[in-house]
């Protein structure tokens, strides 16, 4: 088996760009360093390493090594915690999956409303779109967002329940031709540039790209981004015109409006998973009622 103190040593090699530079960030002896090289090339049976003028470089099997290490040691780091807490006996944590703008808008009260009954929590806020990653804890609350109408996702484990179905709106730059219309029909936008803020082609990317099929065209995207932020500058900035959730545009942004969109009416299922965990069930249940008294008070 595999040393993870070797794997992280390597990893810090690597960093550093050399042994000498690693030994003085983790406070080793070169040769200390040198040592546990020596020790995981036996171990893996790998050339890590390869004499270069008066050094040495990292091979190509160092790099992907240490790349690849990289999950391994996020979820070693993650056993760590668990162990600690377990020997405090104190801390205790609340793991919670959801997108950003739920973590934006809605985690804050949640947290907050959490923390008031319960002082040592931690409350650890990780985001699952496009994809979950290592390294995290199994999230008690896994907030996500299906197509409306569509099949139902259900995870094993956990209970589902549905929190809200909010509307789409096209944000679009104050200048721009529509900006005054009442509300606008998704064909009109069909010649439009625009930005798309859903590179990763999560639900809410194929919430609008079925949209825009259903009438018989195909966005043309002036830029992708992976925050809906950052597409909202862009918009502001006349790059394009963009289609987001409500809550993505609860925030005032200058410089750009929101107008509904009809014909059809875009919608999005907001729904949260809670763990089937009897010995966590109060606070899971004080989380999932505050989460939807939020949530119903945001979309109301």
């Amino acid at each position: 088996m595999l040393n993870p103190w070797r794997l992280v040593v390597l990893r810090a090699v690597l960093d550093a760009g050399s042994i000498n530079d690693a030994a003085r960030n983790l406070r080793y002896s070169p040769a200390t360093i040198s040592q546990h090289m020596t020790a995981l090339a036996a171990e893996t049976g790998l050339v890590l390493f390869e004499k270069q003028g008066r050094g040495i470089v990292a091979t190509d099997a160092a790099r992907a090594l240490a790349e690849q290490a990289r999950s391994v040691l996020a979820d070693f780091e993650r056993l760590e915690r668990v162990v600690a807490d377990l020997r405090g006996g104190e801390a205790e944590y609340f793991a919670i999956a959801c997108f950003a703008s739920a973590a934006e808008q809605w985690m804050p009260e949640v947290v907050t409303a959490m923390r008031e009954s319960r002082p040592n929590l931690t409350v650890e806020i990780s985001l699952n779109e496009p994809a979950g990653g290592r390294g995290r804890r199994m999230p008690d609350l896994d907030i996500r967002t299906e197509q409306d109408g569509a099949i139902e996702l259900h995870l094993d484990g956990y209970d589902r329940h549905e929190l809200v179905t909010e509307r789409f709106v096209a944000a679009l730059p104050v200048s721009h031709r529509l900006a005054n219309a009442g509300q606008i029909e998704l064909r009109d936008l069909a010649e439009e540039t625009w930005v798309d803020h859903d590179i990763y082609d999560s639900p809410i990317g194929q919430i609008v790209l079925s949209a825009c099929a259903a009438v018989g065209f195909t966005p043309r995207f002036a830029a992708r981004l992976d925050d809906h932020r950052a597409a909202l500058r862009l918009v502001e900035a006349g790059v394009g015109i963009a289609l987001l959730p409500r809550l993505a545009v609860a925030q005032h942004t200058r410089g750009v409006v929101y107008r509904p969109i009809a014909q059809p009416a875009i919608q999005r299922r907001v729904v949260v998973h809670s763990r089937q965990d009897p010995q966590r069930s109060g606070l899971i249940e004080l989380a999932l009622e505050t989460l939807r008294t939020v949530a119903a008070h945001a979309s109301s």
